[in-house]
């Protein structure tokens, strides 16, 4: 029998020989008796305890409804005890949600409810960056891929923006192209502001990428071209993947509005490669563009959604802002994101 405090200890010796000897739904109820009944009582330590221990054992025996119903019982103490992120109370949940296993809906329920509560109770507010990225690395893990990338989005950490990059070289090797995939790793990095996440993200993309598939690389320009001791550009044939890599080094040199000559250079980076076509003049990726333009740059945005982005992008900055609007993000010069963020 697994070990316990002393308080739990008369609980689960009456509720873990039940799971033993395959009578899961009796041991599920004693187990949210005693823990309803210790929570009442303000013990809320004894009720996690008994609701921890009783949740893993029944996802051992392979019992995920029920497990994962006192799991989610347990985040609610965590809830109402006003428990905070910490080492301990991650550890218990990232357990369980292993242990609930990538069959039906379990796992979701409960990473859903974990990720809530830890944006309540944690220091970043899209919930706290070590689970995502545990939760981000299991779904890789199992190959779910596409639930693996928003975890690590917005985990933000470099780790995971390193695996991103290799979840979307696996996911572009079953079909689609490099570009959408570099976009986005790379846009949703920039717009929160995580500079380094988005160098990590697209310099780990590259370097994977032309290996996975040499004939990308450029035939105008082949080798790598340095910029400074930890950049480098690799031109390929595909657009998107070029401008990724140049708008993460042109926002690393923004200065907000102090900087014209950088905020010029990003007004005609946009400008060119739009004029390109393709996913890079899609509706979607023009408005990542301005989110970028106003955060790093200072360019207000158009009044309304412009025919033309560019032109409305570069009378921004001269001046043309729109008049009334809400106050924009903005990063102060010398950070690479905003404080209020919390991320890594």
């Amino acid at each position: 029998m697994p070990a316990s405090s002393g308080s739990s200890s008369r609980a689960l010796s009456a509720i873990l020989p039940l799971i033993t000897s395959n009578q899961p739904y009796e041991a599920h109820q004693k187990a949210r008796t005693f823990a309803s009944r210790y929570a009442k009582s303000g013990q809320y330590d004894t009720a996690i305890d008994v609701l921890f221990q009783s949740a893993r054992e029944l996802l051992k025996a392979g019992q995920q409804g029920s497990g994962t119903d006192l799991a989610c019982y347990l985040i609610d103490v965590y809830e109402n005890k006003g428990e905070s992120v910490n080492d301990d109370s991650r550890g218990k949940l990232t357990q369980l949600i292993a242990l609930t296993g990538s069959s039906g809906t379990w796992r979701k329920t409960i990473v859903d409810r974990t990720i809530a509560w830890s944006a309540k109770h944690g220091t970043c507010p899209s919930g706290d960056q070590d689970l995502h990225h545990y939760i981000g690395e299991l779904l890789y893990k199992d190959g779910a891929l596409d639930a693996a990338e928003p975890h690590l989005l917005a985990a933000g950490k470099r780790d995971s923006a390193r695996l991103l990059a290799q979840v979307f070289i696996e996911w572009f090797e079953t079909g689609g192209m490099p570009g959408n995939f570099a976009l986005r790793g790379t846009l949703p990095y920039l717009e929160s502001g995580n500079i380094l996440a988005a160098k990590t993200f697209i310099m780990q993309f590259v370097n994977k990428l032309l290996p996975a598939r040499p004939s990308l690389a450029s035939p105008l320009q082949s080798s790598r071209i340095p910029v400074d001791d930890s950049s480098e550009v690799v031109f390929t044939s595909d657009s998107a993947v070029n401008f990724c890599q140049l708008a993460v080094l042109t926002c690393q040199r923004a200065n907000g509005e102090k900087n014209k000559g950088i905020r010029e250079s990003w007004v005609r980076l946009c400008g060119t490669y739009q004029a390109k076509g393709g996913v890079l003049a899609s509706k979607e990726v023009r408005a990542a563009m301005q989110e970028i333009a106003t955060l790093y740059f200072a360019i207000p945005p158009p009044r309304t959604q412009p025919d033309n982005p560019f032109g409305a992008m570069l009378s921004s900055m001269l001046g043309g802002g729109p008049a009334g609007a809400p106050e924009r993000r903005v990063l102060s010069p010398g950070l690479s994101r905003p404080n209020t963020l919390g991320l890594d």
